[in-house]
C-alpha cells in the first residue's frame, strides 16, 4: 500500500451452504424509529427528523446542515473550518471544510488516551495461530510519536510522501509519487511463507534515485544486508523521544495515496484528504457496523486495500474502538482460521472479502461449525451474497456507500444485495443517453448525485484522468464504474462492473450476469469476453470446484451451459469452460480479470504488472489450463 503523510505528526457471489454456516451469527441493530438523536446523536437538532428515512431525506436536502453537525461531533479541530463543501462533480472538484485544521493521528490517538489509555487499541493477529500482540492506545501513540519524531529528525518534512511497503508493485509507484522515504520490513510472514521485502525493495530503489532513505522493521530474526541508505527502524526509534507535538494539517491536504494497477495494468494513485475522509470513515464504522464501545472489530481485509484502510485503521482508530490487524491468510494453518480467530478473539463485528469468503466454499461448513462464532453480532463483506449483509464500497469512495445497514432491527435483509444508501449518499441509475431512471423499478449505470466527504479528490499527476473516468461518462454525476437494479422497495443491487461487459453477436451481457449462473459444484467462478471471428466476442468462463465436488467435467459443462441458456440466453452459454485449482488475485483477493483475459488472448507479453498478485504461479497454471482445453477442443 502507498501513503502520503501517513506518519501525520511528522506531516505528516456463490453462497448457499455458507449461509446456513452463518446463521448462528447474533446480527443486533439499533433501533431507528421515533428519537433519532438516541441512536445518532449527531442528529439532535435536526428539523423533521423522526426516523431513519427522514434522516435520509434531511441529509441530501440539507447536506451542509447535516455534514457540519457529523464533522463538529466525530471529529476534534485545531481550527474551525469556514465553509463545508465546495464542490462541483462536473469538473472534478471536491473541496470539504475548506479552511479547518485538525491531525488525524490526535483524532486516532491523543483524544482516547484521555479517557481510555488502557483500551486495547489494535490486536495484531500473527500468521501463527495464538501469537496475537495487544496494543494499548497509550502504547501505540508513544510508538506513533517515537516514529513520527525519527522521521523528523531524518528530514521529512510536512507534505512529503512516505512510501509504505508491504507487498505490491514498487518502483513505478515510486517515482509516480516522487517519494524519497520507503518503510519496509525485512520480510514478509503470510500462510506460513516467508517473503523477502527487503530484496524486492533494494531492487526497486535501485531504480529511483530520488528515494534517499529505507527504514527497515524486522518481522523475523533473519538478518538482511542494510545498505547505506539503510536505517534499522526499531533501533532508531527506541532513541527518540515518545512525545511528538503533532502538526496542524489542512482539511484539504493529503493523506495517503493508494495506488491500484488499473484495468490497464498501469497504476493509478487515488488521493483521499484529511478531514472529510476520516469523518466518513468513522462514521461508517459506527453505524453500518453498529460498533459500541467494547466491541472488538474484525476487518480480515489485506490492510494495504482502502477496506484495510478505512476500517482496519481510520475509521476504528478515530472512534477509540479495537481493532484486529489480521496478518494471515484464511486457509492458514487450516480452513478455519477466520473461526478460530472469532472464537478466540470473541470478535463482535466480522467484515471479510468477498472472494475469501468463496475460497472458503471449496472446503465445506465443517471448519465453521467446528468454532464457537456467539460472539459475533455482524457479519458483512463487500459484493457478497451473506445472510448478513454486502455492501458497496470502492478505493474510489473511501468509504461503505450502500449497505442494508443501519437500519430498524427487524429491517428487512435480503442476501447479496447492497440495499440501502448510507446518509448523505444519493444513488441514481442512469441510462446510455445521461438520462436519470426515475421509475421506482429500473436498471442502468450506478452514479452518486451528490459529493460527499469520504469521495477520492484526484488521481495524483493526472486529474485529467479522475474527471475522465469518474466525473465525464455523466456530467453532474459520480459514475462509479458499476451498473446497478433498483426495486420497487426502493433497494440498490449490484449487477457488476461496466467495463465488464461482452458483445456477443450485438447483444450486451454484463460478466457477473454469466458469473451468478452456477451449480452446486462450483466454488468461484471469472467470465471474460475473448476475441471471435464470427460473433465478434465469445465467452470464456473459469471455474473453481468445490473439494467435495463429484462430478465429470462433460456433466458441469452441460450443467453450466444449460444454466445459462436458461437464464440469459442460449448465445450468453461460453463457447469454453475452464476448471482451475485457484483464480489468480491479488493480495486483496480482486480476481486479475485483465490477466485472464490476456492469456485467453495469447497475449502473454502484455500480462503487464503481476506483483500486486498473491501468487504469480497461479498464472502459469491458468495458461497451463488454457492450452491443454484449447487442444482437446480443437
Amino acid at each position: 500500500g502507498f501513503s502520503s503523510s501517513l506518519c501525520v505528526r511528522s506531516s505528516t457471489r456463490l453462497l448457499t451452504p455458507f449461509n446456513r454456516a452463518l446463521k448462528h451469527g447474533r446480527l443486533n441493530a439499533s433501533s431507528w424509529s421515533g428519537k433519532v438523536a438516541a441512536v445518532m446523536p449527531e442528529a439532535a437538532g435536526f428539523q423533521g427528523v423522526t426516523d431513519r428515512a427522514t434522516l435520509q431525506e434531511f441529509s441530501h436536502a440539507h447536506s451542509d446542515s447535516f455534514w457540519a453537525a457529523m464533522a463538529n461531533h466525530r471529529l476534534t479541530w485545531t481550527s474551525a473550518y469556514d465553509t463545508v463543501q465546495d464542490c462541483d462533480l462536473r469538473r472534478g472538484k471536491v473541496k470539504w471544510f475548506v479552511g479547518g485544521k485538525l491531525n488525524v493521528s490526535v483524532n486516532c490517538l491523543d483524544r482516547h488516551v484521555l479517557t481510555c489509555p488502557d483500551r486495547v487499541a489494535l490486536i495484531w493477529e500473527r500468521d501463527e495461530p495464538g501469537a496475537e500482540v495487544k496494543v494499548t492506545y497509550r502504547e501505540l501513540l508513544e510508538m506513533t510519536c517515537r516514529l513520527g519524531n525519527l522521521l523528523r529528525r531524518r528530514g521529512v518534512k510536512k507534505g512529503d510522501c512516505v512510501t509504505i511497503y508491504i507487498s505490491d508493485a514498487l518502483a513505478e509507484r515510486i517515482r509516480d509519487a516522487n517519494s524519497s522515504t520507503v518503510i519496509t520490513v525485512n520480510q514478509g510472514v503470510r500462510g506460513g511463507k516467508m517473503i523477502d521485502l527487503k530484496k524486492t525493495v533494494d531492487a526497486a530503489v535501485d531504480t529511483c534515485p530520488n528515494v534517499r532513505q529505507v527504514f527497515v522493521a524486522m518481522r523475523t530474526e533473519t538478518p538482511v544486508v542494510m545498505k547505506d541508505r539503510d536505517v534499522a527502524m526499531e533501533e532508531e526509534m527506541a532513541h527518540e523521544e515518545a512525545v511528538c507535538e503533532p502538526a496542524a494539517m489542512d482539511s484539504e491536504d493529503v493523506l495517503f495515496m493508494l495506488y491500484t494497477s488499473g484495468s490497464t495494468g498501469k497504476p493509478k494513485g487515488l488521493v483521499h484528504t484529511q478531514a472529510g475522509y476520516l469523518l466518513y470513515a468513522s462514521l461508517t464504522h459506527k453505524y453500518v457496523f453498529d460498533y459500541h464501545d467494547g466491541d472488538v472489530f474484525g476487518c480480515v481485509a489485506d490492510i494495504g486495500w482502502i477496506t484495510g484502510h478505512s476500517y482496519c485503521v481510520y475509521g476504528p482508530l478515530a472512534n477509540g474502538a479495537t481493532t484486529v490487524l489480521f496478518e494471515s491468510t484464511p486457509i492458514y494453518p487450516d480452513p478455519g482460521r477466520y473461526w478460530e480467530t472469532v472464537q478466540r478473539l470473541q470478535i463482535n463485528q466480522f467484515y471479510g472479502a468477498p472472494t475469501a469468503i468463496r475460497l472458503l466454499l471449496k472446503y465445506g461448513d465443517q471448519w465453521v461449525h467446528k468454532y464457537d462464532r456467539s460472539s459475533l453480532k455482524t457479519l458483512g463483506s463487500g459484493r457478497c451474497f451473506l445472510t448478513s449483509f454486502v455492501v458497496v464500497f470502492a478505493s474510489e469512495t473511501g468509504g461503505i456507500c450502500i449497505a442494508p445497514r443501519p437500519s430498524d432491527p427487524d429491517a428487512e435483509i435480503v442476501p447479496g444485495m447492497a440495499m440501502r444508501p448510507f446518509f448523505g449518499i444519493k444513488p441514481v441509475l442512469v441510462d446510455n443517453e445521461g438520462e436519470e431512471l426515475t421509475s421506482k423499478s429500473a436498471s442502468g449505470a450506478l452514479c452518486i448525485a451528490q459529493p460527499w466527504p469520504g469521495m477520492a479528490r484526484t488521481i495524483h499527476n493526472n486529474h485529467q484522468r479522475f474527471i475522465e473516468t469518474y466525473c465525464q461518462p455523466f456530467p453532474g454525476y459520480f459514475f462509479t464504474g458499476d451498473g446497478a437494479s433498483r426495486t420497487e422497495e426502493g433497494y440498490y443491487q449490484i449487477t457488476g462492473r461496466l467495463d465488464d461487459v461482452i458483445n456477443v453477436s450485438g447483444h450486451r451481457i454484463g460478466t457477473a450476469e454469466i458469473e451468478d449462473n452456477h451449480c452446486s459444484a462450483v466454488a468461484e467462478s471469472a467470465v471474460i469476453g475473448y476475441t471471435h471471428d464470427i460473433k465478434g466476442q465469445g465467452v470464456y468462463a473459469f471455474v473453481v470446484l468445490k473439494k467435495e465436488a463429484d462430478i465429470t467435467e462433460p456433466e458441469l459443462r452441460q450443467q453450466l451451459k444449460d444454466s445459462v441458456s436458461k437464464s440469459i440466453a442460449k448465445y450468453a452459454s461460453p463457447d469454453y469452460i475452464q476448471i482451475a485449482q485457484r483464480l489468480p488475485k491479488t493480495r486483496s483477493g480482486k480476481i486479475m480479470r485483465r490477466v485472464l483475459r490476456n492469456v485467453v488472448e495469447r497475449d502473454l507479453e502484455g500480462l503487464g504488472d503481476l506483483s500486486t498478485l498473491d501468487d504469480p504461479t497461479a498464472v502459469q497454471e491458468i495458461i497451463q489450463g488454457h492450452q491443454a482445453l484449447c487442444n482437446k477442443q480443437q
